[in-house]
């Protein structure tokens, strides 16, 4: 079942859905796709059988200059160069990863006769490695598969291997590009840009920088928070997405304070898994269509972006169907409210507050937004393709409105 598929299936309102996660359940068919999962400490020495059991001889590693410095980079070649495996590796990527960057990534894989992919590191790696993989099968520039299944021929396998907790490309359809001209980014969605396999280490969250856990942590509380709400949810997403956001609430801080701690990176290392399978299912909505937008404009940090902007979405969205947030709100530990407004009115500053506490800024002024820009940013946040599973269809002066609530 494609994305435009399960689109066209869910209703246009879930106004009523009042009665806890079950009574939120839905008559429709529905999918749950998700790669084969393979999550552990130690589970990098996992890759080199799995790539076998792909039938790959040739592998492209797709990461970064900051990945180069630890263990783990030298870890995964050693083992697959041990196991007989051929590799390759490029590694000029950027936190916001560029189309000229997933062109020279194809270059590598032509020239070093590759037959498969495997990236290591975080959201943005992981991204520019299913652009490659995009382009080996299909061609053409990576900018024209903006939208949802335009990418038609099969691609080269994929395994992931996320260097950090909370993108949920590693279990995700979707492959988010900068396009640096029009200053925005570009969503691409397909089931076909699924990961083969998702290979979750924990003992690689042990270098990640506390700023780092934040923005990835807040990235995946944004999955969370918008697979549950969205139009495309199901039981199966509803799942996940709730048991996600409670391991996070309990774990992120944690891991930002100790990024050591081997429990708190094993809790947010299932949180993000579980966070990836709910939105790749249910698709996102309205933060992250206008996240996108500032992260093209700033060159920002995509998590830290969310986070600031998801409390303003929840407050717009509650107006017309609080019940999301109230079953949301209850994961989190929050106290009964007096109402559901109310509930998701809590839920929304304590998403606020989180932020905080994980020192990640509370305005997308600290990012450069100025009241200037709104009006460029509203016409791309409308067009993003998470806007259409939004549970409240804003318009141009919505959008304004909640990018300067936000500012």
């Amino acid at each position: 079942m494609s994305v435009d598929e399960v689109i066209e299936r869910v209703p246009q309102s879930r106004a009523g859905f009042t009665g806890g996660p079950a009574a939120r359940d839905v008559v429709r068919v529905a999918k749950f796709h998700t790669p084969e999962v393979i999550i552990g400490r130690g589970s990098l020495a996992e890759i080199p059988r799995a790539a076998e059991g792909l039938g790959l001889s040739r592998l492209l590693i797709v990461s970064d200059r900051g990945i180069i410095g630890t263990p783990w980079f030298s870890e995964l070649s050693d083992r697959l160069n041990s196991a007989g495996i051929h590799t390759s590796s490029f590694t000029g990527i950027s936190p916001n990863p560029r189309a000229g960057e997933v062109v020279a990534g194809l270059e590598r894989y032509g020239m070093a006769r590759c037959d498969g992919i495997v990236a290591l590191g975080g959201g943005s790696v992981i991204d520019a490695a299913k652009g490659v993989a995009i382009l080996a099968a299909n061609g053409g520039h990576i900018l024209e598969y903006e939208g949802i299944d335009k990418a038609r021929n099969p691609l080269p396998p994929l395994l992931a291997a996320p260097t950090t907790a909370g993108s949920g490309s590693d279990v995700s359809q979707f492959c988010i590009i900068n396009d640096s001209d029009r200053m925005t980014k570009v969503t691409i969605i397909g089931r076909g840009l699924v990961p083969d396999v998702s290979v979750i280490d924990p003992r690689v969250f042990g270098t990640m920088p506390p700023e780092v856990a934040a923005q990835s942590g807040m990235d995946a509380v944004s999955h969370c928070v918008e697979a549950y709400a969205s139009l495309a949810h199901t039981r199966l997403t509803d799942g996940a997405a709730l048991a996600a956001i409670g391991t996070a609430w309990r774990s992120l801080e944690r891991l930002v304070n100790s990024p050591g701690d081997p429990d708190a990176g094993m809790d947010m290392a299932y949180a993000a898994l579980q966070a990836g399978m709910a939105f790749t299912n249910a698709i996102l909505g309205a933060t992250h269509a206008l996240s996108h937008p500032v992260g093209g404009m700033c060159d920002a940090p995509h998590g830290a972006i969310n986070a600031i902007i998801l409390p303003h979405v929840i407050r717009f969205n509650a107006q017309t169907d609080p019940s999301p947030y109230v079953d949301l709100a209850r994961a989190i530990g929050l106290p009964e409210s007096p109402t559901p407004h109310v509930a998701a009115e809590r839920f929304a500053d304590e998403m606020s507050r989180l932020t905080r506490r994980v020192g990640l800024p509370a305005s997308l002024s600290a990012f450069g937004v100025r009241a200037d820009d709104i009006g460029s940013l509203v016409g791309n946040a409308l067009a993003d393709a998470c806007m259409r599973t939004n549970p409240r269809t804003p318009t141009a002066a919505d959008v304004a409105a909640m990018y300067r609530e936000a500012l």
